[in-house]
């Protein structure tokens, strides 16, 4: 697999004001936010894309969300609360192929689909 943006900011090759690492998934705040908080919580390992989740990769799946949960609380926006967004491929939106997780919030968001 080719070596994606994010593989660099976790291996710190790249500048990112990370928020969190530890040997599973690294956090760090998006360069072009959409929210006052806006996260990007990825895993260490590189999946491109949500289809290429394999049985073996659920431990660190289930890190990605307490980890968005403990985030959002040192954050201050677990109370009147925040969202998570996955991207998958290109009709989903996806842009950088390794999976990520954008914890979003710190003002009301909105309808999640404008077209629903």
């Amino acid at each position: 697999m080719e070596e994606t943006i994010f593989s660099k900011i976790i291996k710190q090759e790249l500048p990112a004001d990370i928020i969190y690492q530890d040997d599973l998934v690294t956090a760090f705040r998006d360069i072009n936010p959409k929210a006052p908080v806006h996260i990007l919580i990825i895993p260490n390992k590189l999946i491109p894309t949500i289809n290429d989740i394999e049985d073996c990769d659920e431990l660190m799946l289930g890190r990605l969300f307490t980890v968005a949960k403990n985030i959002a609380k040192s954050e201050g926006i677990s109370k009147n609360g925040y969202r998570l967004i996955m991207n998958c491929n290109q009709h989903g939106g996806q842009e950088v192929y390794h999976i990520h997780m954008h914890l979003v919030g710190g003002e009301p968001l909105g309808p999640m689909l404008m077209n629903l």
